[in-house]
């Protein structure tokens, strides 16, 4: 007589959550304004809102934008806010700093708007591997939404993973 083969992870209770599901859409940009900047270091503001006016924002429509400086140039604030102005009825986000803080900046507002009830008193697992970029910021901040809703967190894979919090 053969043992009927269970599976016992498709049976459990246990809630999958994977990041990778609200990666948003869209291409991430670099944005170097040194390339703007007289001698690549110093910035001209008559010289740097000619190149603002004249650059066709309409190529960054619907993209992520990071704003940064590559060299050791000193940048007033308004410069970036002025891009920002212009950037903004193209682009989907913009933020100032490298492509991987772009990435923090969308999923922490991604994860702060979550509805997470569905998780209330539920063992959750959260999901660790990824085909996406997934900055690990975003796993401790989903971690600290879910510790006062889930009954317990759990990080990995269903198969193989590491107990992180149980409630008591």
């Amino acid at each position: 007589m053969e043992k009927e083969i269970v599976n016992r992870v498709a049976n459990s209770k246990l809630i999958t959550f994977d990041l990778e599901d609200f990666y948003p859409k869209g291409e991430r940009i670099s944005f170097d304004i040194s390339k703007w900047l007289y001698e690549g270091v110093v910035l001209k503001e008559k010289d740097f809102r000619a190149f603002v006016s004249a650059h066709d924002w309409s190529q960054y429509t619907d993209t992520f934008v990071a704003l940064h400086c590559s060299t050791e140039a000193i940048i007033p604030g308004w410069a970036y806010l002025l891009l920002t102005v212009h950037l903004t009825p193209y682009a989907k986000k913009v933020t100032v700093g490298s492509l991987e803080e772009l990435e923090t900046v969308l999923f922490s507002e991604i994860i702060h708007e979550l509805p997470l009830e569905l998780y209330r008193d539920k063992p959750v697992i959260i999901k660790g591997c990824s085909h996406k970029t997934i900055p690990s910021t975003a796993y401790v901040l989903l971690a600290q939404r879910l510790q006062p809703i889930a009954k317990s967190i759990l990080y990995g894979e269903a198969c193989s993973s590491v107990p992180l919090y149980k409630k008591k």
